[in-house]
């Protein structure tokens, strides 16, 4: 007992307020993300659209993610992360609702696609609230907690959906909208401006003067790590466009098909609090090559399995990759990100998803249709091993980016614009790891005692304020 309590205090403890309201708001708002689960079966049915008519809703939500996960961005570094994200969802909410409500093609297509715009526009300015608000050290523990969250959420969203939808499709959008709602007030009565005021020097760590967008789209140590995210990304939505049908070509029905993959999400909910403390202090080049190949290799079974069970098995080995992969990616894109330009940063790697959600499907399903099955499957495991090898080879370039960075921006004690002084003294104080990100600099007090988990030579840093621990 004294272990498990130890362990919890550990995964969870230290972690300031800010966090945790930001946490309960993505569950809460996961737990009603019940319209994308259902959207294609509701335009068919429902509406009475053609497969191809219903192809063109959700493409059009997904360009409409493209341009607000941009502007998401550029708003949450030049607005500030607040405003960013209470728009985003109030804007959100109201799309919904006009999502449901809509009847003709042109005008569902202009909803989704304005749903689309509003919903990933929360995605910058959410995790770049995260990285201003939680110390260097215990990022990768917050965004553990964080995709814990949103994998429960989802998981008990996609039993509820099926429940709301017998009671009628529009009690989906009203529900979804609706958390979303409960999740913008949540922000607004309990989370301040995060944002703080940053100095940089004239020169930044990626060689170019600070700028806008401009400057993540010319760092070519942060692009090719952009790049590597997208290669495995078109690996892993292949899980939801070609797994299906290979299932399906087996003889397995479409509840095989839901059973199999559920495993992906009880797996994570079990394990992904666990997955911080396994990878504490290894190198995260290493750790990301681990799930790449490990992703790869999952998928690439997928090419002998002609039962359920096998495909079952197959699924909980891309997980475990999916569970290492995910959170170093996120706290890696922190230390990656020029304080100033932090919202900028979480777009350009938003972006990639998004890429890999248009093509994935396309793709899959070209390889599919002209080579068969097993070379998809047997070329996401070549896929997946060459991105490992890029991340090993790549990796001491990203550690000498971000011990750099750690050294090209001071932040001044002033927020902003509107900052409470608890969250922006927290912000500022942020202390610079020595095996975590550090986006978030702090005054320099003296050799480090250790090393980035890569062995590049890190910083030590004053502690953070005490109100920023509780």
């Amino acid at each position: 007992m004294r272990t498990v309590r130890g362990w919890f205090r550990e995964t969870t403890g230290g972690l300031p307020s800010t966090f945790w309201y930001l946490w309960v708001g993505t569950l809460i708002n996961r737990l009603g993300s019940f319209v994308l689960i259902f959207l294609a079966i509701y335009l068919t049915t429902e509406r009475g659209f053609s497969a191809f008519q219903a192809g063109l809703v959700l493409g059009a939500w997904g360009v409409g993610g493209a341009v607000g996960t941009m502007a998401g961005g550029v708003l949450a570094d030049r607005w500030g992360r607040r405003p960013t994200l209470l728009t985003a969802h109030l804007g959100a909410a109201t799309m919904m609702v006009a999502l449901g409500l809509a009847h003709e093609l042109r005008t569902v297509l202009g909803a989704a696609l304005l749903l689309g715009l509003f919903a990933e526009a929360a995605r910058p300015a959410f995790g770049a609230m995260v990285i201003d608000v939680v110390p260097a050290r215990d990022r990768l523990r917050a965004f553990s907690l964080n995709y814990w969250a949103i994998n429960l959420g989802f998981a008990c969203a996609a039993l509820l959906a099926g429940l709301a939808a017998e009671a009628g499709y529009l009690l989906l959008f009203v529900v979804d909208a609706a958390t979303t709602l409960v999740t913008a007030v949540v922000v607004f009565v309990k989370v301040g401006e995060t944002r703080t005021a940053v100095v940089a020097h004239p020169t930044t760590a990626t060689g170019t003067r600070p700028g806008g967008l401009g400057t993540a789209l010319r760092d070519r140590v942060f692009l090719v790590f952009v790049l590597l995210n997208l290669f495995n990304a078109l690996i892993f939505l292949q899980h939801i466009s070609m797994l299906p049908i290979a299932m399906g070509a087996d003889g397995l029905p479409p509840a095989s098909y839901g059973s199999v993959i559920a495993l992906n999400g009880v797996l994570i909910v079990a394990g992904q609090l666990f997955v911080p403390r396994l990878i504490r202090g290894r190198s995260r080049s290493h750790v990301l090559a681990l799930a790449s190949a490990i992703v790869g290799i999952g998928f690439g079974l997928t090419a002998f399995a002609d039962a359920a069970w096998f495909y079952a098995v197959t699924v909980l080995i891309w997980t475990l990759g999916e569970m290492l992969n995910s959170p170093s990616n996120s706290s890696l894109i922190a230390e990656l990100s020029p304080a100033d330009l932090r919202g900028r940063y979480q777009s350009v790697f938003s972006l990639s998803w998004q890429i890999a959600g248009a093509s994935a499907p396309i793709l899959g399903g070209l390889v599919r249709e002209r080579l068969g099955d097993p070379v998809l499957w047997l070329g996401c495991a070549a896929l997946g091993l060459l991105v490992a090898g890029a991340h090993l080879a790549s990796g001491p370039a990203r550690e000498r980016r971000a011990a750099t960075l750690r050294l090209a921006t001071t932040p001044v004690t002033a927020p902003a614009v509107d900052a409470p002084p608890t969250v922006a003294a927290a912000s500022a104080a942020a202390p610079a790891a020595t095996t975590g990100p550090a986006a978030v600099a702090a005054t320099a007090v003296g050799p480090a005692v250790g090393a980035t988990p890569d062995g590049v030579p890190a910083t030590a840093a004053t502690e953070p304020l005490d109100a920023a621990r509780r």
